[in-house]
């Protein structure tokens, strides 16, 4: 090819068509690929600036993967948890009918008192002994003479006669439980009135007429009164230092009956042993304490024990419906020494319904069917062998270095995570209290999966969060790439029509400089 000589102008126009040959190629592998940086030949810098962000990408998106999974195992979970939360609502509606179901025992435990007499609801004590009567004595004291005074001795009278020392005049009064003897100059009558010249005796007569009592006498020179039963004895004089003559100070009496004998109960002290778990009891009865049967049943709510009394007067007690299946804890304190009234008392087993408790049973029978759903269901909550309700651990990663990430840790549901147990015949469901232990047992359950659900439920957020931020964060960095090596089509088709249109031209005018070529040709020939 070095032989062949071309001259300048049609060597300049076939450089100027080679050149327009390459652009035109490098266009049309742009719009081919549709990248106008396709090695790093044709930009370094874009093309690795886009490798690394294509690169990122890739990574992020291989992540997305096992961040679904994390979604599937959490939502996995929860399926679990909305499944157990019914069936520990199932074992409620078993305990619930439990509770409404005949009670299990055809007679609960008792202890009964002897009759205690005239002990009612209102007193528990009884009545205790009537009063009886008492005395009161004055000092011996002499007359007017000098001599001791008798039951003669007149109430007024001269000097050195048989008359108390200090006249009662008329008009003076002596007062008796509230009724007055007035002292009249004569013509006295009936118990209110009395002459001021008559004897003691007859004074002593009216006092025992107005207080009830009997017997009141003068020996010695001492007076002695006495109270009667019906009431206590008060006496004043409005002549106090008349009536101090016959030998009393203060101007009057005051006595008491004799009290009699105190109730059966009064003072006594009743203590009760804890009865299924109840608070144990110690009742004293009497003043301050506990006289009546509403009362003794305020003492005996805490114990799960009630009382109640029948006509002749017997305390029962007995244990309350809750807890039927109980025995009445051991009795004790002092009033138990007595046999007339708790010292009769022994508490008798509660007996057993055998109807009911076959119901009880087969309620049982159910409620532990439950309980294994429960277990099964709990061990069956995986997904991709993770099972966050059987205590495994779940760790995601959301970034390409390792270090974003988020652990959850997954909680123990079986029965016995939840605080539930399958029941035994004879030992549970046998009254309310055994029911109501089981009822909350099931409830507590209840909030514990309420509450893990919760935290599922925000772990699900945060990594559904996650998983869409991934996502976006891929397209970013996919169009970050893109904006370095993506071709702008529109335009390389335009510069492909120019170059054409250019490659015409010149092969052209690479025919008119090869003319002069032509026109020697002509010449020679």
């Amino acid at each position: 090819m070095s032989d062949i000589v071309l001259s300048a102008s049609v060597r300049q126009n076939l450089l100027s068509l080679q050149s327009t040959a390459e652009l035109l190629s490098t266009t049309q592998t742009r719009l081919a690929t549709g990248k106008k940086v396709n090695s790093a030949l044709d930009n370094p810098t874009n093309f690795f600036t886009a490798a690394g962000l294509d690169s990122r990408a890739s990574d992020i998106n291989n992540l997305l993967d096992s961040i679904g999974n994390g979604v599937q195992v959490l939502q996995a979970a929860n399926t679990g948890i909305t499944s157990l939360q019914k069936l520990v609502d199932t074992a409620k509606s078993i305990a619930n009918q439990a509770l409404q179901a005949t009670s299990g025992y055809s007679t609960k435990s008792q202890a009964t008192t002897a009759a205690i007499t005239g002990a009612t609801a209102d007193n528990l004590l009884g009545p205790g002994g009537a009063p009886t009567d008492a005395t009161v004595s004055g000092s011996a004291v002499n007359n007017k003479n000098s001599a001791a005074i008798t039951g003669a001795t007149l109430l007024s009278g001269a000097a050195l006669s048989d008359s108390i020392a200090t006249d009662f005049t008329a008009g003076d009064t002596i007062t008796v439980n509230g009724q007055t003897i007035t002292f009249m100059a004569s013509g006295a009558s009936g118990n209110n009135q009395i002459n001021v010249t008559d004897s003691v005796n007859t004074l002593l007569g009216k006092i025992d007429a107005l207080s009830g009592g009997s017997g009141s006498a003068v020996a010695a020179g001492a007076i002695t009164l006495h109270t009667g039963t019906a009431s206590d004895l008060t006496i004043t004089s409005s002549n106090a230092a008349a009536f101090n003559s016959m030998g009393f100070t203060g101007g009057g009496v005051t006595q008491a009956r004799t009290p009699g004998a105190p109730a059966a109960l009064e003072g006594k002290t009743l203590t009760i042993g804890a009865t299924d778990g109840g608070t144990a009891t110690s009742i004293t009865f009497g003043t301050g304490g506990v006289t009546t049967l509403d009362q003794l049943n305020t003492a005996l709510a805490a114990n799960n024990l009630t009382a109640s009394i029948n006509s002749a007067g017997a305390i029962t007690f007995t244990t309350t419906n809750d807890h039927a299946s109980a025995t009445i804890g051991a009795f004790g304190g002092d009033a138990t020494t007595d046999p007339n009234t708790f010292g009769a008392m022994t508490a008798s087993a509660p007996v057993e319904d055998a109807n009911a408790q076959n119901t009880r049973a087969t309620l049982i029978g159910q409620y532990n069917q439950v309980i294994d759903q429960i277990r099964t269901t709990a061990q069956d909550a995986s997904f991709n062998g993770i099972n966050l309700l059987n205590g495994d651990q779940l760790k995601l990663v959301f970034n390409e270095t390792g270090k974003s990430t988020l652990t959850i840790q997954g909680v123990t549901f079986d029965p016995a995570g939840l605080g539930l147990s399958s029941l035994t015949r004879g030992t549970d469901f046998l009254d309310n209290a055994s029911t109501n232990a089981v009822l909350d047992s099931l409830n507590t359950a209840s909030s514990t999966l309420r509450s893990q659900a919760s935290t599922f439920g925000s772990n699900l957020s945060i990594v559904q969060i996650r998983q869409d931020f991934s996502k976006n964060l891929i397209n970013v960095l996919q169009t970050g790439s893109a904006n370095l090596t993506l071709a702008d089509t529109n335009e390389e088709a335009a510069n492909s029509q120019a170059l054409a249109t250019r490659q015409s031209i010149a092969v052209s005018a690479l025919a008119l400089a090869n003319q002069s070529q032509q026109s020697v040709l002509q010449l020679l020939r």
